[in-house]
């Protein structure tokens, strides 16, 4: 895994349309080198001279998530066109047989060399502060998409909607960069995926996870990493106490680990034309010294647990608009997940890069993917130009329009959740507040006492 990002220096400019491949501006990061190793390490070099070497190939599945409104022949030739070339692309059936024959360990070899921190990604107390949680992705309506990932059931027998996959992810919630993921069938839980993850936690890091996560065995396994844990659990769940601190938080047991346990009352004021909601939410750490980490401090923390919301939506909504992955097979769509994941992961890099460039500082937050997305996009228009420079520079393009539209810092804001297709035409049932509302939170620390009252 890699521990910051990975900048080559060295970009080649394609001598034949279909020699070398590229990815407009974001080449510096998903470099010609890089790809190049993980096709020898997943034995994926072709044996004979192609039209459309595998290196073209995984470029043409990485473009093609910048542009998912389009075909595959269409996105072949804004890359070429790109490069200052111009040549008649092959047909569907020449890239089709392109994509099973480099088949997803390229994508695979290519996202794990590419996963990871940002360089400077913002700590807490010393601490990388990482969060887990899942997602599904919907996928085309065939019939070795439904056996291979299954889908929703509305009444017993009858399938409901599209097929759709699950994805379980690690990130840095300061910058938005991917640790490590997994994916699979919808049917199978995401308690069944995250210990699949583990093996990205290190010491010196901090794991943030709802509900879902807070089992025993799964809790046991993360903390044998080394990494501290910060995840919520039910109001009602019982433990074995083993003592009580001073801030009126408990050293209780937890299977094998001693563990803090915080609860609070949160309210959300959502001020003028709002309501207040109030919220309680019991949390279990091994953070368990009162003095180093403060019990409010641990509670405010915790809600940057949404970092990895805001991250799954910038992947779905942004990136690719709301729509369904192309690929009518399970493999398809595993090199298409795998390229959604590393072209989002390239895009945050970038915005990190920036961030850690500019003087002074500027957090990653304040950078917008949207306007980042947009750059990358006209950089394979301009990629002729681009893939003729050396050198180093960590801003450039992309970097130069999301600090052009700086965002103002992180204010406190609510809006409501909504389950609803981002391209629907229609709205979701019921009434919906959808105003957005800025918010005053106010956190109280409850005591037994008070634990014992509410319940």
């Amino acid at each position: 895994m890699s521990s910051q990002s990975v900048i080559s220096a060295r970009v080649l400019a394609p001598v034949d349309p279909f020699a070398a491949g590229h990815l407009g501006e974001l080449t510096r990061i998903v470099s010609v080198d890089l790809v190049d190793a993980a096709i020898e390490t997943a034995g994926a070099a072709q044996k004979r001279v192609r039209r459309l070497p595998t290196r073209v190939v995984v470029y043409l599945l990485l473009a093609a998530v910048l542009f998912a409104d389009v075909g595959y022949q269409q996105v072949l030739r804004r890359l070429v066109c790109g490069a200052g070339l111009s040549v008649k692309p092959p047909g569907s059936s020449a890239l089709s047989q392109a994509f099973r024959r480099i088949g997803v360990a390229p994508l695979r070899e290519l996202f794990d060399l590419v996963r990871g921190p940002a360089a400077g990604s913002p700590r807490w107390h010393g601490l990388l502060v990482c969060a887990i949680d899942g997602t599904t992705m919907a996928v085309p309506d065939s019939a070795a998409n439904a056996a291979g990932f299954g889908r929703q059931t509305a009444r017993p027998g009858s399938p409901a909607g599209y097929p759709m996959l699950r994805l379980v992810s690690i990130i840095a919630c300061g910058s938005r960069t991917v640790l490590d993921a997994v994916f699979g069938s919808y049917l199978v839980g995401e308690t069944t995926y995250a210990p699949r993850l583990a093996g990205c936690l290190r010491p010196g890091m901090i794991l943030l996870g709802d509900r879902n996560f807070a089992a025993t065995a799964l809790l046991e396994q993360f903390a044998a990493t080394g990494a501290d844990l910060l995840i919520r659990c039910k109001n009602d769940r019982r433990f074995q106490v083993l003592s009580h601190l001073g801030d009126g938080t408990r050293i209780v047991a937890l299977g094998q680990l001693r563990v803090r346990v915080i609860d609070a009352r949160i309210t959300v004021d959502l001020g003028s034309g709002g309501e207040q909601r109030t919220g309680r939410y019991r949390l279990v750490t091994t953070l368990t010294d009162p003095l180093l980490h403060p019990a409010m401090e641990i509670v405010e923390l915790y809600h940057q647990r949404w970092e990895i919301e805001t991250s799954y939506r910038e992947a779905k909504a942004r990136i690719l608009d709301g729509r369904v992955l192309r690929a009518r097979t399970p493999a398809g769509i595993a090199q298409e997940v795998y390229a959604v994941l590393i072209v989002h992961q390239a895009l945050r890099t970038a915005i990190a890069d920036t961030a850690l460039s500019t003087a002074g500082g500027v957090a990653p937050d304040r950078l917008s993917l949207t306007i980042a997305l947009t750059a990358a996009r006209d950089s394979i228009h301009n990629a002729a130009s681009i893939l003729t420079q050396s050198g180093t520079d960590l801003t450039g393009r992309i970097g130069a329009a999301v600090l052009d539209g700086l965002m103002p810092a992180r204010r406190s804001r609510s809006s409501p959740r909504v389950t609803k297709r981002a391209i629907s035409k229609h709205r979701a049932k019921g009434t919906v507040d959808r105003n957005n509302y800025q918010t005053t939170i106010t956190t109280h620390l409850l005591t037994v006492l008070d634990t014992n009252h509410d319940g």
